[in-house]
């Protein structure tokens, strides 16, 4: 006889809920205190100057490039800062639209208003990332970039995203908050765009709490990068508040990274193979015992072994049924909730009703015609 559901009122499986998904704290240790400690001993926090600078960020820079396969890396505080940096980088300003998929995290379409443009919206696939049939239906004559972002852990179908934007002209920018590690037929996320961002936040595959980074193959979207996240200066080049007027000299920002974060992302990042092989082994165990389970359906994995394996996603019938199997599961102290909300990016109040600081309607009012956003644009 079976058991009585702990929603029915049974005996949960689990006495205590499953901990909360941070794997890169997750496996915080010695390694990431002696870093720490290390910059504090040295009394030199501040990446640029200081009594005796580690050079962590630095440091974190270099591996950083050389795990993602690009040339260049920028430590920054966030990764909407990243986001931020990367848009501003590449360009992108008022009078821009750069196209965002209709499933993602706030700050994707956050960053692209913050940076003066505008976004238009793409619908997903099975994969839940980026239809890439979807992009070209949203370029107009304002379109600048195509912002891709692998889900929780699944890569983007890149060559195809890269395909199209080379036929509309279209700048790349790779927002891979939430999947660091995954791979699309061999090659990282975050090294097929023409300038990329990562996440360092907690929920992250590796995390510092905050942070972020960009990564790039191209000097001067790189050199762009660098002055924007620090005030205009590119101080390896020219040293301190020093600008030739025949640079590409512009005023920037601040996004740097300390050397305290910079130590622990350093850390992180030599553990990411780890805690990648780990998810995956774990994903993958649980959906083959329950793969041939009636109305369960999972997305569709665009490269299964470069899954970073964060996230097992599934799909049920209908919403009823969908709501009585998340509370089910949570009853039985397993984790489990619907993403987002259930909404597409686009439904969030500030975005649907384009609120922005700016009490003339920047960076909304900047076209001819008026932007639009309505529930069903992305069935």
């Amino acid at each position: 006889m079976s058991e009585r559901l702990a929603i029915d009122g049974g005996k949960p499986v689990r006495n205590m809920p499953l901990p909360p998904a941070y794997p890169g704290a997750s496996v915080y240790g010695e390694e990431e205190k002696r870093a720490v400690l290390e910059v504090l001993d040295r009394k030199s926090p501040y990446r640029y100057y200081g009594p005796d600078v580690a050079g962590k960020v630095k440091e974190f820079e270099t591996l950083f490039s050389q795990k993602i396969g690009n040339k260049y890396s920028l430590g920054v505080t966030s990764g909407t800062a990243a986001l931020v940096v990367a848009l501003k980088a590449a360009g992108i300003g008022p009078g821009d639209k750069v196209i965002v998929p209709a499933c993602t995290f706030v700050a994707s379409a956050g960053a692209v208003i913050i940076a003066g443009a505008v976004p238009v919206f793409a619908d997903i696939d099975d994969s839940m990332n980026i239809d890439p049939d979807k992009i070209g239906e949203c370029v107009d004559e304002y379109t600048k970039a195509v912002l891709p972002v692998p889900i929780l852990g699944n890569p983007c179908e890149m060559d195809r995203i890269m395909e199209v934007a080379k036929k509309h002209n279209l700048i790349v920018i790779e927002d891979v908050a939430q999947s660091c590690g995954s791979k699309y037929k061999g090659k990282y996320s975050g090294s097929f765009g023409h300038i990329n961002c990562f996440s360092l936040q907690l929920n992250k595959i590796i995390t510092t709490g905050d942070g972020g980074a960009v990564s790039t193959n191209d000097e001067k979207l790189y050199e762009r990068a660098v002055r924007y996240h620090d005030q205009g200066m590119f101080r390896e080049k020219e040293g301190f508040l020093a600008s030739n007027a025949e640079d590409d000299i512009f005023v920037g920002q601040n996004y740097r990274m300390s050397e305290v974060t910079g130590a622990i992302a350093l850390e992180q990042l030599k553990k990411l193979d780890y805690i990648t092989d780990y998810m995956r082994k774990i994903k993958y165990m649980i959906k083959n015992e329950i793969k041939d389970i009636d109305g369960i359906k999972f997305r569709r994995i665009c490269d299964e072994e470069g899954d970073a394996g964060s996230t097992l996603f599934m799909m049920l019938p209908d919403v009823e049924t969908a709501d009585r199997f998340i509370k089910a599961l949570n009853a039985e102290n397993v984790n489990c909730g619907c993403l987002y909300g259930g909404r597409p990016v686009y439904m969030i109040p500030q975005i649907f009703y384009q609120k922005t600081v700016d009490r003339f309607g920047f960076p909304f009012n900047q076209f001819k015609e008026k932007i639009v956003y309505s529930e069903d644009m992305c069935p």
